[in-house]
């Protein structure tokens, strides 16, 4: 990305951009973060899970988290489920609330960037519109896999027995109790997965706060345009491209996408933002809408290792 490039120049010319938009994309993030925080407290009331706002955006930033640090951001729903548990939400109901979650982002991907595409394709070249191809593949296979985990009890079945041999196996201990535990977890499970098939209200508003979520995280891409002064597009036009971005970059099994994005930005938005701003622009770009999550959402996680330890300790 840098090479053959003055680092210095591009940093002068990022440090240059107006401040105000700067602000306003990071409050677009602080909205990101804000919608996921009330779908998952959504559920989880249908569920009659107690849960708090702020313990909701805590259970979104663990995610952030660890999905930016893992392979396919595998790491985030584990660990989010791990500190559900902790918080006394049953383990079906948060595997549950955020397999919905995850099947209303993928819907809300591959729609976007379906309907961009048809109006955005002549910003792509050849090398992008094969990964934007796999992307969407890709994002539409795991869409059709969580709705079946959600939905599929003979699934279910089949996993609590493959569990159960294995256990046998190994020769664990109390095993009768244990596969009581998982066959009650999956029976709350597929209770739950019935409760939300037939509020399809629920799973509407879930949808309408995913496409307000990513709109907020698409326009920081208009944000950072704007604030070099750019007035050539306007919102919905940058939003759209970005769309096509982010289908393109997320089935890539790279922890955070990180390189592949960078890239990615710059061969979409070269023609849209000029030469000289356009590596500044990336910088902005990726510094708002991921690399100050990953600390923020770093700080939070550590900050609630800690305090878990602590009660630990006490106890």
């Amino acid at each position: 990305i840098f090479k053959d490039q003055d680092v210095s120049q591009i940093l002068n010319v990022a440090a240059g951009a107006k401040k105000r938009y700067i602000f306003i994309g990071i409050i677009a993030m602080l909205i990101y973060i804000m919608c996921e925080a009330i779908n998952i407290g959504r559920v989880l009331k249908e569920f009659k899970q107690k849960s708090t706002f702020l313990k909701n955006i805590k259970y979104t930033l663990i995610g952030f988290f660890f999905s930016s640090i893992t392979p396919a951001a595998s790491g985030g729903q584990p660990m989010q489920v791990y500190y559900m548990y902790k918080d006394k939400i049953s383990i079906a109901n948060s595997t549950l609330t955020l397999l919905i979650n995850l099947s209303s982002m993928q819907i809300v991907t591959i729609s976007i960037a379906l309907i961009s595409v048809i109006f955005n394709h002549k910003y792509l070249n050849q090398a992008l519109i094969v990964f934007f191809i796999l992307g969407i593949l890709l994002n539409a296979s795991a869409l059709a896999l969580l709705l079946i985990a959600i939905f599929s009890k003979k699934l279910l079945n089949k996993l609590i027995n493959f569990v159960i041999k294995i256990m046998k196996k190994l020769k664990i201990k109390n095993i009768e109790d244990k596969q009581m535990k998982l066959e009650a977890e999956v029976s709350k499970y597929q209770s739950s997965s019935d409760y939300i098939k037939n509020n399809k209200l629920v799973i509407l508003k879930i949808v309408l706060t995913t496409y307000i979520q990513f709109i907020a995280f698409y326009s920081v891409s208009y944000w950072v345009y704007c604030s070099f002064g750019l007035n050539g597009y306007n919102f919905m036009q940058i939003v759209l491209i970005q769309s096509i971005l982010y289908a393109t970059v997320s089935g890539i099994p790279s922890p955070g996408a990180v390189g592949v994005t960078e890239g990615g930005f710059i061969e979409i938005f070269k023609s849209i933002i000029p030469s000289n701003m356009i590596n500044s622009a990336m910088l902005l770009n990726r510094g708002i809408s991921f690399y100050l999550l990953v600390i923020i959402s770093g700080i939070v996680t550590l900050t609630n290792m800690i305090k878990k330890k602590k009660m630990l300790k006490k106890e």
